[in-house]
């Protein structure tokens, strides 16, 4: 008998650590590895989480900061992480563009794409010098549907543009073709996961069928991503099916509104909007388009929410795991708490650990949190010892 297959992540749960370094609403360049404070404590952050049975987690390599001169790398910080990783003994699942661009580009240039796959092959090779077997997982550009829309719908960021949503989308999706084409000539068993915002768009109360129609438009516009990543959207751009092993999906609280977004749809009992669908349903819909297994890539919810908010998820997922569902891991996204991008002295208090602005002290464990992902964890382990 074939000896079974080593899981894909080393632990179903996942850390996700805040790495975007964008330029915000006012042109200012963000860099919240460092304003986290997870940069400089690397080590001590992994260590932490051990209690919570964590070995899997999602970072980012900042390219504005990899490349700050056209196709020339300086991977000293990359490698810096990509050793304490490996000491430590936990994963570390890339984003190679997580919002950021350097300085001299945007998705709008025309050597946005060919500069973008240059970076996808030096990070293989920088990858493999360290790594040289072994799986590596990555995210070539993140929730690609949503920096389209900031970035070219409603200027909170590089390109600052109105309007060009499409445009700002399809060249950033023609660089993420590119650049996975690239991997994949250089590594076929690099594990390409997509990381889009899974959401549900309904029509009002009383909507006319027009209504009905515009908001169907609008909730299939989330696949519009990985449908041009796989071919079936787009094919000049040279998508492919075999460009994507593993669904990725971003799930927050906000994620369900009413056409519009002039109502966000509530998920907390006793308020019950009909409209609400379960999360674990509109997983299984999104992953049976295009039959991949899948990762809870992102949730969190901010403030005195979160242990209610996990609880909600373990529910969730516990469902998709006893139905045998192909449902590799959930991250927690942000781990540790993070600063707003635009106002920066503003702190969401999303993490399983927050930061206090008023006294600077960093690292405080929210123990309701703790406790309710600890339970959902037990959930989740239970269900998946289940026979589907």
């Amino acid at each position: 008998m074939a000896p079974a297959a080593r899981p894909l992540l080393r632990s179903f749960w996942m850390a996700g650590y805040e790495c975007t370094d964008q330029l915000n609403a006012f042109g200012h360049r963000v860099d919240l590895l460092t304003a986290t404070g997870h940069l400089d404590r690397l080590a001590a952050d992994y260590a932490d989480l051990a209690a919570f049975g964590i070995r899997s987690v999602r970072e980012g390599i900042r390219w504005s900061h990899v490349e700050r001169q056209p196709y020339h790398y300086d991977w000293r910080t990359v490698e810096t992480m990509m050793a304490i990783g490996q000491q430590q003994g936990v994963q570390q699942v890339w984003d190679l563009c997580h919002f950021g661009y350097p300085d001299d580009l945007t998705p709008l240039h025309p050597m946005f794409a060919r500069r973008f796959a240059a970076l996808c092959r030096r990070f293989l090779e920088c990858f493999r010098r360290q790594h040289p077997t072994g799986p590596l997982v990555l995210t070539p550009i993140n929730e690609v549907s949503f920096i389209s829309w900031l970035g070219g719908d409603a200027r909170g960021t590089s390109p600052y543009c109105v309007g060009q949503g499409w445009e700002v989308k399809y060249a950033l999706m023609r660089a993420y073709v590119e650049g996975v084409a690239a991997l994949k000539a250089l590594d076929p068993d690099v594990v390409v996961l997509s990381t889009e915002p899974l959401v549900s768009v309904v029509p009002p109360f009383g909507a006319s069928e027009a209504q009905v129609q515009e908001a169907a438009r609008h909730h299939a516009y989330q696949f519009q991503a990985t449908d041009m990543l796989t071919g079936r959207q787009c094919p000049e751009l040279g998508g492919q099916p075999d460009f994507l092993d593993v669904l990725g999906f971003n799930y927050y609280y906000d994620n369900q509104w009413e056409l519009g977004k002039t109502h966000i749809l509530p998920w907390q009992p006793p308020v019950h909007d009909p409209r609400y669908r379960p999360p674990h349903q509109l997983m299984l819909e999104a992953a049976a388009r295009y039959d991949r297994p899948f990762v809870l890539t992102e949730t969190s919810h901010p403030g005195e929410d979160r242990p209610d908010w996990i609880r909600h998820i373990g529910r969730e997922c516990s469902q998709l795991l006893a139905q045998g569902a192909p449902l590799l891991g959930v991250c927690i996204y942000p781990i540790i708490d993070r600063p707003d991008w635009d106002f920066p002295d503003r702190w969401h208090h999303s993490g399983l650990w927050d930061h206090d602005p008023l006294t600077g002290r960093s690292r405080l464990l929210h123990h309701g949190y703790a406790q309710s992902l600890q339970a959902a964890q037990r959930q989740c382990h239970q269900a998946s010892l289940q026979p589907a």
